[in-house]
């Protein structure tokens, strides 16, 4: 894959992230009709995975959810690695947070993110040969 490709599957990736935790949110959490069936003690073995999705946003520490804090670390080292791996995960788990009512920390996480993220992608890789060559032998007579 060429490096325009993995830069572009990064943010698909966030994009289909966010996909999923809307279905999340809205197909499952959301859904009444799932609700009911969950809370009727004879519900599939899938509703054990919806009981903690709710208990994550709903169990608060300073302020904010388990995802929001999720979101906030996750931001921290995204801001303290050079890596692009960091700076999406922090993206990410801002979506997630976002999504799932954790929206102060998720917001600031998707933004510092993605920023992170953009930056980090338009830093070349290599410095361009010979840019300043050409100038660094010159001698100057006056400055």
């Amino acid at each position: 894959m060429t490096l325009h490709g993995r830069r572009a599957a990064a943010w698909l990736g966030l994009l289909l992230l966010g996909l999923g935790a809307a279905s999340l949110r809205y197909g499952l959490i959301e859904s009444s009709a799932i609700g009911q069936l969950c809370s009727s003690g004879h519900g599939p073995a899938w509703c054990n995975w919806r009981q903690w999705l709710v208990l994550g946003f709903q169990h608060h520490a300073g302020g904010a959810s388990v995802y929001g804090v999720l979101a906030l670390a996750t931001t921290v080292l995204a801001l303290l690695s050079k890596r692009p791996w960091a700076a999406w995960l922090a993206a990410a788990a801002g979506v997630f947070a976002l999504e799932l009512y954790c929206f102060e920390p998720g917001a600031l996480a998707l933004l510092i993110g993605c920023l992170r993220l953009l930056r980090l992608q338009a830093r070349p890789s290599t410095p361009p040969l010979g840019q300043h060559r050409q100038r660094d032998q010159q001698a100057q007579s006056q400055p």
